[in-house]
């Protein structure tokens, strides 16, 4: 991958819990320059963050904190530099997860991961429609189901403390969130990257927002 154009630099972190020639692929095509990571000093200068993931919650944590992330991290968030964190890297933005007891988690997002309460199969594996609050940097702007539906493969959610930081809802059996965030920390439970256009618009719209971030009310 490329720092090549005029595009964001985006730091795609490797932490030995994802397959990253995807989401770098994606990125790469929409203009941003894809800086891999795999210690901290590499994501020195970087415009914005993804942080991608799959496997378990509680081996994801120490692998990132093996690859000295985790304070990383939570500087970026600290300091209003854009995280996006997909599937898995979603959960890992939240205070703890019910598949790890006891495994503390980024705490970027205030609230809890738990396994999915549904009379369906889990995991869920995938098509959904998102249903989007209104007011994400992440949501579309119109149109009809298919700017609004993604790809999931996943056996847990997130259920954020404050109803606030919920960006985006689905259903699988019962409803459960899609998507989270709280100030410049945005994450989607599915792969944006694995999701045709609807995704790559998606990616797009965050792209947008990191060169012209929201301007927040005083």
């Amino acid at each position: 991958m490329t720092e090549a154009g005029a595009g964001p630099v985006v730091a795609l972190l490797d932490y030995e819990m994802s397959n990253l020639r995807s989401a770098g692929k994606a990125l790469e095509r929409l203009g941003a320059r894809v800086r891999v990571a795999a210690r901290p000093d590499e994501t020195r200068g970087a415009d914005a963050i993804v942080l991608p993931g799959v496997g378990r919650f509680g081996a994801a944590m120490e692998r990132l904190a093996a690859h000295g992330f985790v304070d990383m991290l939570r500087g970026a968030a600290d300091g209003g530099t854009p995280v996006l964190g997909i599937c898995l890297g979603l959960q890992l933005l939240f205070d703890e997860s019910e598949e790890s007891p006891g495994v503390p988690g980024l705490g970027l997002v205030p609230g809890r991961v738990e396994r999915l309460r549904t009379s369906l199969k889990v995991p869920h594996i995938g098509w959904s429609e998102v249903d989007w609050r209104e007011g994400s940097v992440l949501a579309p702007a119109a149109g009809g189901p298919a700017e609004r539906t993604y790809y999931f493969v996943h056996s847990y959610a997130c259920v954020p403390g404050d109803p606030d930081d919920v960006r985006g809802m689905a259903t699988h059996g019962s409803a459960f969130v899609a998507a989270a965030g709280r100030g410049s920390v945005e994450g989607v439970q599915f792969h944006p990257e694995k999701s045709s256009g609807a995704g790559l618009a998606l990616l797009g719209r965050w792209l947008d927002a990191v060169r012209h971030p929201p301007v927040v009310p005083a």
